[in-house]
């Protein structure tokens, strides 16, 4: 058997991103937009769509989790927001066998809770995470399915963080990147799909 040349490895990066690029141009091509919605002058994109077909969500579930698998150090927690995050975090934890640990609004958790708030355009909300949801040094990804702003994401990390764990990164579905959400938050963000 002959050895691989420097170019083999090269070729096989290559088919490996340009594979994860088709999958990735099939998943934006299946998520429906609506205009003014909730509101006018908003275009919403809706990754229920993604979800109502099996195949196109087999691809969405395959490049999430092969991009959590490549994170280094490996991730030993994953966490999601409320409520969207839930469709994906739990399908990435038990492909990667850790943990899975909901952020949810405040009042919706049993138990003793930690609590982060953060400012809305119009007032204030609150996350919580249980007590015992990670531990000091756990390697945490967070999960949704959209960032935005940025607002809900910073609290996340901040949440995680003060339960002295690390955020190994933010993984998002989609990003609306003429918000520049991403310049809230201290931690790594990946977007899968990006919108002007």
């Amino acid at each position: 058997m002959r050895e691989r040349s420097p170019r083999d490895c090269y070729l096989i990066g290559t088919d490996k991103m340009s594979g994860s690029a088709n999958k990735i141009d099939e998943i934006k091509k299946a998520i429906s937009s609506y205009p003014d919605f909730p509101i006018k002058g908003i275009l919403f994109r809706d990754v229920f769509s993604v979800l109502r077909q099996p195949k196109i969500f087999g691809l969405l579930r395959d490049v999430m989790v092969e991009h959590a698998k490549q994170l280094q150090p490996p991730v030993q927690v994953v966490a999601a927001l409320e409520s969207r995050g839930f469709l994906f975090g739990p399908l990435i934890a038990l492909e990667l066998n850790v943990p899975f640990v909901p952020i949810r609004k405040k009042g919706k958790l049993p138990g003793m809770t930690r609590t982060v708030q953060y400012s809305l355009e119009y007032g204030q909300d609150a996350f919580e995470m249980q007590e015992d949801a990670v531990k000091q040094g756990d390697r945490v990804l967070i999960v949704d399915d959209l960032l935005a702003t940025g607002g809900s994401m910073s609290a996340s990390c901040s949440l995680v963080n003060a339960f002295g764990a690390e955020v190994a990164e933010c993984f998002v579905v989609m990003e609306l990147s003429d918000l520049n959400g991403r310049a809230k938050i201290a931690a790594n963000v990946h977007s899968l799909i990006q919108y002007d």
